[in-house]
């Protein structure tokens, strides 16, 4: 007894002085008074639940709008992860295979042919090796092009079985399954095999499997008036890159509600909140089930989540999902990102809308997630 009296006085000091991790808004709120950084959305959640959620920052600097926790954000190419995960839900039931030749279910892609030598004008084309699969669609391995040279000036205007009726009669960059080309005519081309394959159009499809049952409310292709009005304004450096200066989402077509000129975009069109991306990446985080329902079989899900470019590749990408080695998840245009770490057991959100950022802005998704591991993290 004598002794423990004596470790008590000595750590008693040591405790007194311990300071507490700083919350999110905390260490994040110096950004936004230096004029680095608009706001931001930071979230963390874990397999059970959000462990915390912060807002700092604003909406809309013009008109002082603050943003809230519940704000709107286009998470853009974010959706790829999430298209990937609805196509192995058909691979779950045996209605595609990974190593599906993409012309089995999409006819317009046979007799596709490769660049072999290009020589200034002239290009000569060769048959592939063998066609594209679902996997190297989904992987960016594919050979395809980043997107068709018809998908101008937006990436949004054509329906998507046009769009990926342009990508069938262009000709492969690369031989299938050797490169990497960030492609985002591949994932779209994987959502048009679903809209094939189930016979639903493909946001009817996701609408359905993905985000209703995982109760994604705030998550569309197409946000609604009441929506926009929680939509976060996007910023980048000023010509002194001393400052911020809005700027709009020139890739895609306005007005945002417009359903008859504006469609789906597997590879980037989804706008979402910071709440919303936590459920989705919950789900994954648990292994494909959440809420007591199985959204991906465990071996769709080892698929989704594990490195799938061929090893001497430098870039490391799964299904629709970047990969490190103790990390899965993406991001977007607009600086968006998601996070899981299995190891961890943590979710991280990262919710901004930036084309860039003056000074350190750069630093504070570094900055929260490391907080937030520090906190959270086992």
């Amino acid at each position: 007894m004598k002794n423990t009296f004596l470790l008590m006085a000595l750590l008693a000091p040591l405790l007194i002085s311990a300071k507490p991790l700083r919350s999110s808004a905390d260490t994040l709120q110096p950004f936004v008074a230096k004029h680095e950084l608009a706001g931001a959305v930071a979230l963390v959640a874990d397999r059970d639940g959000v462990l915390s959620v912060d807002a700092v920052g604003f909406a809309d600097i013009a008109v002082g709008r603050k943003l809230n926790t519940d704000a709107m954000f286009w998470i853009a190419s974010q959706t790829k992860g999430m298209t990937a995960a609805a196509l192995m839900m058909l691979v779950d039931e045996g209605k595609v295979a990974l190593d599906d030749p993409v012309e089995k279910h999409l006819q317009e892609f046979r007799g596709q042919m490769v660049v072999a030598e290009r020589d200034g004008a002239h290009v000569l084309l060769k048959k592939p090796g063998h066609p594209i699969t679902i996997r190297e669609v989904l992987s960016h391995t594919s050979g395809l092009p980043f997107k068709s040279a018809i998908e101008e000036p937006t990436l949004d205007g054509l329906p998507l079985d046009k769009a990926v009726c342009s990508y069938a009669m262009t000709t492969l960059q690369t031989e299938p399954g050797t490169h990497y080309q960030y492609s985002n005519a591949g994932i779209n081309t994987a959502a048009r095999i679903i809209e094939v394959v189930s016979g639903k159009k493909y946001e009817d499809f996701m609408q359905e499997r993905l985000f209703d049952p995982l109760g994604m409310k705030d998550t569309t292709f197409w946000p609604k008036e009441e929506q926009l009005s929680r939509l976060a304004k996007s910023y980048r450096p000023d010509t002194a890159k001393t400052n911020l200066e809005e700027f709009g989402l020139g890739q895609l077509t306005m007005p945002l509600t417009d359903r008859h000129r504006r469609f789906p975009m597997p590879a980037g069109g989804l706008f979402s909140t910071a709440g919303d991306t936590a459920k989705f990446c919950q789900m994954l985080l648990r292994g494909g089930e959440f809420n007591g329902k199985r959204y991906l079989s465990e071996a769709a899900f080892k698929e989704l989540t594990r490195r799938q470019t061929p090893e001497p590749l430098k870039q490391s990408y799964g299904l629709g999902l970047s990969v490190g080695g103790d990390w899965f998840g993406h991001g977007g245009a607009h600086a968006t990102n998601m996070e899981i770490r299995p190891d961890e057991g943590l979710v991280l959100i990262w919710m901004v809308q930036h084309g860039g950022y003056p000074g350190e802005g750069g630093k504070a998704q570094g900055v929260f997630k490391n907080r937030a591991r520090q906190k959270f993290g086992k």
